[in-house]
């Protein structure tokens, strides 16, 4: 094995040392990500959260106004949107996760048209907490197929992918 190896992700580059995963930002795409999240999912989760409320709001409004298509139609964004919140509590953006507190890494393909490809590792933090971090790889328009398959390989020759 090298001491390291990349492949591309959706905003930098993922790199595999011999201990640890290490996950940079790059370019426009990094740059944007770093300012709107950092190294934490909860300035997402608190604008979801925001986007919510007004949703149910918009709501209450329409069931008021016994308009009950838009009533519905805002009331079905609300829940998808807490149950969102829900999902994505114990997700991280942690740009570095250590091998021997890595759990499981599956890959999730891309669904055409719909999704992009991505690793989701499970592993527990220093304070003992299991999160989940996504590694999003390219989409179909920045060489995203041919990205994959190297991702895939890397990751399965390092021995993290099992199939």
């Amino acid at each position: 094995m090298e001491a390291e190896q990349k492949f591309k992700t959706k905003t930098g580059f993922c790199h595999i040392l011999t201990d640890r995963i290490v996950l940079t930002r790059d370019g426009f795409r990094g740059n944007v990500a770093e300012v709107i999240s950092g190294n934490k999912t909860s300035g997402f989760l608190i604008i979801y959260g925001l986007v919510a409320v007004l949703m149910f709001y918009n709501a209450y409004s329409d069931f008021v106004k016994e308009n009950w298509f838009f009533f519905g139609f805002y009331l079905l964004i609300g829940i998808y949107l807490i149950y969102g919140i829900i999902k994505s509590k114990n997700y991280s953006a942690s740009p570095v996760i250590f091998r021997q507190n890595i759990k499981t890494i599956k890959f999730i393909p891309a669904k055409k048209f719909l999704t992009r490809s991505h690793f989701k590792v499970r592993f527990e933090q220093e304070d003992g907490k299991e999160k989940t971090r996504l590694i999003m790889l390219p989409g179909s328009l920045s060489d995203g197929p041919k990205e994959t398959i190297k991702a895939v390989d890397i990751m399965r020759g390092n021995g993290f992918l099992v199939k």
